[in-house]
């Protein structure tokens, strides 16, 4: 099958495993994005596709082709880092084009393709500039632009809005997802913010300490995690977590007064769980056992900070605007359809 496929791939720094046998198929064209924690593998997993780093054990495939001991020049692919990397005296057409320039390619071709990147991304004001004349946003276009004229089978991003501000991400955001409905190539994306995992991929993968929790697309992930961590990197504000324990056949939690109703073979007498409630599927009442610690007013939209009588923390997503330094009480409802169980020990989800 045509794409990126990974069987069983492993990276080991002397004694360090770091990768642990990563099972994985991108298919042609699709967006995906490795999604964890700093530290999860996500960095280390690209560069291997790049041929940066080399495979301790396990099989790397692209178009078909096993390119896991190949060169990175031959794998057909275009990496584009969180840094700009461009030289400061070419100008922004110069820098485009200088990978061909080094290969040989003719100069009219160079000029073609650099024009077309130019096009798609909007740079044809900016050829004739150099770098420090340029914004952020408009230098990464710049390194994007330099990996589209080498019309690779497989563009890698490594964190590229990470020098961004946060306009500026919102905006490359849009325009990385627009490159990718025109160009249709094999995207694989590496960010540590779920939020442009969430707004920008076909297909997610989730990773910790170097393992795969789960693969997805976006609202797969968000409406129906494997386990606790998915639940709670996958949505933002993240999943909030109390304690309960299944008794009675239903499932008690201090934080609240009403049990919930919940049976299957999962759940047996005596278990601890904890119960996942996304803050979009809680609603305030005005009175209750809840203290308002802190209140984000957005707007349309307000995160209030709550604290149980358990001491337990939650997010709340609501449209009421309440006082920004908290204080005061309030209740707390749900509908136990919208809760998520997850054992207390390990993790998993109990469905």
């Amino acid at each position: 099958m045509s794409g990126v496929q990974l069987s069983r791939v492993t990276k080991d720094f002397g004694p360090v495993r770091v990768i642990h046998g990563v099972d994985l198929q991108v298919r042609q064209g699709e967006f995906c994005v490795f999604v964890g924690p700093s530290g999860c593998g996500k960095s280390t997993l690209l560069r291997m596709i790049a041929g940066l780093e080399e495979t301790s054990a396990g099989q790397i495939m692209i178009e078909n082709q096993d390119v896991t001991d190949a060169d990175p020049a031959d794998r057909g692919v275009a990496m584009v880092f969180q840094t700009y990397a461009l030289y400061p005296h070419m100008t922004v057409a110069q820098n485009m084009g200088f990978g061909l320039k080094m290969n040989g390619h003719p100069k009219a071709q160079i000029a073609t393709k650099v024009a077309e990147a130019a096009r798609i991304l909007k740079l044809d004001p900016l050829l004739d500039r150099k770098p420090a004349n340029l914004s952020g946003g408009q230098r990464q276009r710049v390194a994007i632009g330099r990996a589209i004229v080498r019309g690779p089978k497989v563009f890698l991003f490594d964190e590229p809005l990470s020098n961004l501000d946060a306009e500026l991400r919102v905006e490359m955001r849009a325009e990385i997802a627009r490159l990718h409905r025109e160009l249709g190539a094999t995207m694989i994306y590496v960010t540590h913010d779920q939020v442009e995992a969430m707004t920008m991929a076909d297909k997610i993968v989730v990773l910790r300490s170097g393992r795969i929790e789960q693969v997805g697309s976006p609202m797969d992930l968000y409406d129906d995690p494997d386990n606790r961590f998915v639940a709670g990197f996958i949505g933002s504000p993240a999943m909030n977590f109390v304690a309960g324990r299944v008794q009675g056949g239903q499932v008690v939690t201090p934080a609240f007064d009403a049990p919930l109703d919940r049976h299957g073979p999962t759940l047996t007498e005596g278990r601890a769980v904890e119960i996942g409630l996304r803050p979009d599927a809680l609603t305030l009442t005005p009175h209750g056992p809840f203290r308002v610690d802190l209140a984000e007013n957005l707007g349309g939209t307000t995160f209030a900070h709550l604290r149980a009588p358990t001491g337990e923390k939650l997010v709340v997503q609501t449209t009421q605007r309440l006082d920004p330094a908290g204080g005061g009480s309030v209740g707390v409802t749900f509908d136990a359809a919208d809760a998520f169980f997850f054992d207390a020990d390990t993790g998993q989800r109990l469905r």
